[in-house]
């Protein structure tokens, strides 16, 4: 299966008091990490690894 253009994969996994979340750009397979605490929701965190990916991406289309 193809990956869409602009689909992203987040992972989540608890490491210690802080809960990790990568996201992966199906497209280009570049991703980001970001880390917050274990009792943050998964939701926030995954919309600013998203953020985060949002602007590698950018960065990466400007050079």
């Amino acid at each position: 299966m193809e990956p869409r253009p602009g689909e992203i994969y987040i992972e989540f996994s608890h490491h210690g008091t802080q809960l990790r979340a990568v996201a992966v750009d199906a497209g280009t397979g570049v991703e980001v990490t970001v880390f917050g605490p274990a009792s943050v929701s998964r939701h926030d965190l995954a919309r600013i690894a998203v953020r985060k990916l949002e602007r590698r991406l950018a960065g990466m289309s400007a050079d």
